[in-house]
């Protein structure tokens, strides 16, 4: 069931997060740099990327951190660990003023998201935050949350976006993370998300793989017709060809402008359904000229 919390309104930044770029919060010159990088959201890492013996000063650096990488207006969010003693060290220093979202690792069920969500409100109300402003990415890392995705899609009102982490569940079902093992998952994940409102957000491959350029832009690009909406960056070089493939083209701006304008001649004339271009338009097609126009970094919903 879905906490209790009152309704907050994601913040506009939330809603265009074509590239969410990991960095580890424990190198300051990573730190240091983040925000000139041009990523949607900057995700202050406190988990894999960072060793044992230094959380716990990337924890007490956090709140400059988070500062730092906010200076653009990117969104801020910080990943946490899983496990119980280090997530409770993790929110301790994590929810603040100007951190947007905790990204939450291996998110197996709903009931998990609403310890952590209960967790976050009693420190909200502690620190005189605004209840529920902090929202949550899950990542999916483990087949076994595969069974639960609509659940945990609906766990909360904190929830905002999901994503399957390719590296820990190719491991977790002793595979590799190509196209055949990842493309199930990844639309099991897309489906749940955009059922329950939430971002989707991902590509069909492995995030480690950055070096191809090439090859990771036509995944982003197939991952965008299919529904997602943005993707995890592990390096800066691939924001720049997310913030791309994940915003309309020109010419499918120019089509839906299109639409648009003819729809609202055909809305004059009492007609519902009309031809453009040679094809029939009508309102799922007027929807998606809608959500083009909406996604449109010029249109001032980027960061």
């Amino acid at each position: 069931m879905k906490g209790t919390i009152p309704a907050v309104e994601s913040p506009m930044s939330i809603r265009r997060w074509r590239s969410l770029l990991f960095v580890p919060s424990h190198v300051p010159r990573f730190v240091e740099a983040a925000h000139e990088r041009g990523a949607d959201g900057i995700i202050l890492d406190l988990e894999d990327s960072v060793p044992q013996d230094q959380k716990g000063e990337s924890r007490r650096q956090l709140g400059a951190s988070v500062a730092k990488v906010g200076r653009r207006g990117a969104s801020v969010l910080v990943r946490v660990n899983r496990g119980l003693r280090a997530l409770a060290a993790d929110l301790d220093a994590a929810v603040m003023a100007g951190v947007d979202a905790l990204v939450l690792p291996k998110v197996d069920s709903a009931a998990w998201v609403a310890e952590i969500a209960n967790a976050v409100s009693e420190l909200e109300r502690e620190r005189n935050l605004p209840l529920g402003r902090i929202r949550f990415l899950a990542q999916i890392e483990t087949p076994g949350a595969l069974q639960e995705l609509s659940a945990i899609a609906s766990s909360h009102p904190r929830m905002v976006a999901m994503a399957l982490g390719p590296e820990d569940f190719s491991a977790a079902v002793g595979g590799a993370p190509e196209l055949d093992l990842l493309l199930t998952p990844n639309l099991s994940v897309l489906f749940a998300a955009r059922a329950a409102g939430l971002l989707p957000l991902g590509f069909i491959g492995s995030i480690g793989a950055f070096s191809d350029t090439h090859k990771l832009r036509e995944a982003a690009e197939r991952a965008r017709r299919l529904g997602f909406a943005g993707a995890l960056a592990i390096h800066p070089n691939q924001v720049a060809i997310f913030n791309d493939a994940f915003s309309p083209s020109p010419q499918e701006l120019e089509w839906a402008r299109r639409v648009l304008a003819a729809e609202k001649d055909a809305t004059a004339q009492g007609i519902g359904a009309f031809a453009l271009d040679g094809r029939m338009v009508d309102p799922p097609v007027i929807q998606r000229a809608r959500d083009i126009i909406a996604t449109d970094p010029g249109a001032g919903l980027g960061v």
